[in-house]
């Protein structure tokens, strides 16, 4: 008895083994942790010829110094409009391009996960502004969300609508925007963003006619492509006043999707400027009941009531379904200003030895107070304002620029001016 309990508890065990290895590949410990990444291209070479990990922090903060300068020197050229209540649709190639694993684990997977990242921040920097989601799969474009402001109601229909397959077709995605687009009033900026996997398009017309159509209907169409570049998505961008550009890898895909999220200069010959009226609902009870406009149900809780109908929305900012009244909150307003007036860029210091840092005032970032000298004593790299001459190290620069997007000094410099005058 012994001897068959030892053998069959052996065979359990070989058996769990033999599973094991299946689920892994046959690898061991030691490779499966360096199997789904390529760990030597975290590496480059120093000075002294010795491999040393590469310090990915700095080189983010490269690239988005990079991308501000090139900003601000755009707007320095001339005084630029920009297009503040944007009406944007992401058109989502999903067809079977779209399964290609170079990119992991997959095209679509990557383009789910940015997309959902870049409708957060779209609405953080547009506040005024809706967002719409469009699919193309077997040569059909399928409109999967309306123009709303919920970023939660556009990402939860995107993850449960993901699948590819057939072909695609940018023609039907344009017929199919366009015709939703030309019901937005003038005063709003119409942009088409496109995320495509195809080297081809199957189209069932002239896609020509199409986008002489898009460009007479004033729609600024844009793309990023996943694959190879293509004729026809850069001829779309040019005559539309778009921008066309090719992710390389998943960073680079993030990097020019984000690129679209603050508003765009307007195009010369349709930025015409014009007054909107706005109305500014007030908040209902949570203990109140209604009937809501924008899904014509019986609703208890918060809402907002339309100044002029009273009709009741589920949230900021929309358009009454009743009156056709612009519905905003004040705070909307004021987050949205800042892109009139961007703060310039600051000037990077990177003093060579340790007194040079020691011979500034301060020696600590003036945003979070903390050291500016990095490990072993050695000066870090920080920024200056051209302005107030303050201090900030590279988290606070980010911070200033992408989130807060007013200067420390300078309001600090502001609110004592005041003070030192009434004591003169």
């Amino acid at each position: 008895m012994k001897n068959s309990e030892r053998s069959r508890l052996n065979g359990e065990a070989e058996e769990e083994d033999d599973e094991e290895e299946n689920l892994n590949g046959g690898l061991e410990a030691w490779e499966r942790s360096y199997a789904d990444d390529r760990s030597w291209e975290a590496l480059q070479e120093d000075e002294s010829g010795f491999l040393q990990p590469i310090d990915s922090s700095a080189i983010y903060h490269a690239q988005y110094r990079r991308r501000l300068r090139g900003r601000s020197l755009t707007a320095a050229t001339a005084r630029i409009q920009k297009g503040l209540i944007r009406y944007l649709y992401i058109v989502i190639d999903l067809s079977r391009a779209a399964a290609e694993m170079d990119l992991r684990p997959s095209r679509m997977a990557v383009v789910a996960k940015q997309v959902e990242a870049f409708v957060r921040e779209f609405f953080d920097q547009n506040p005024l502004s809706q967002i719409g989601l469009v699919t193309v799969k077997d040569g059909v474009a399928n409109c999967l969300t309306d123009l709303g402001g919920s970023p939660e109601f556009h990402i939860k229909a995107l993850m449960g609508k993901l699948g590819c397959s057939g072909d695609s077709s940018i023609q039907n995605a344009l017929d199919l925007v366009h015709r939703l687009l030309n019901q937005i009033p003038s005063y709003g900026h119409r942009e088409v963003l496109i995320l495509y996997s195809a080297l081809s398009t199957c189209d069932p017309g002239d896609i020509m006619e199409t986008i002489q159509k898009c460009k007479e209907s004033k729609i600024r169409c844009s793309v990023i492509g996943l694959s190879a570049e293509m004729f026809i998505c850069k001829h779309l961008c040019q005559e539309t006043g778009g921008t066309y550009s090719v992710a390389l890898d998943e960073s680079h895909f993030k990097e020019l999707i984000l690129e679209h999220a603050p508003p765009p200069p307007a195009i010369a010959e349709f930025a015409i400027a014009s007054l909107i009226k706005m109305g500014f609902p007030q908040r209902a009870g949570e203990g109140s009941i209604s009937i809501c406009s924008c899904h014509k149900e019986v609703k208890v809780g918060v809402g907002y009531t339309c100044p002029r109908c009273k009709a009741r929305v589920c949230e900021l900012p929309t358009e009454c379904r009743i009156c056709g009244l612009q519905l905003v909150s004040s705070p909307h307003l004021a987050r949205s200003y800042h892109h009139l007036f961007p703060i310039a860029p600051f000037n990077e210091a990177t003093p060579s030895r340790l007194n040079d840092l020691r011979n500034i005032s301060r020696s600590t970032c003036f945003g979070c107070q903390q050291s500016l000298l990095a490990s072993e004593n050695k000066a870090g790299l920080w920024v200056a304002c051209p302005k107030c001459k303050k201090h900030f190290c590279l988290e606070c620069d980010i911070y200033i620029h992408e989130s807060l997007h007013n200067c420390p000094g300078c309001e600090s410099l502001r609110q004592s001016n005041p003070v030192v005058a009434n004591k003169g």
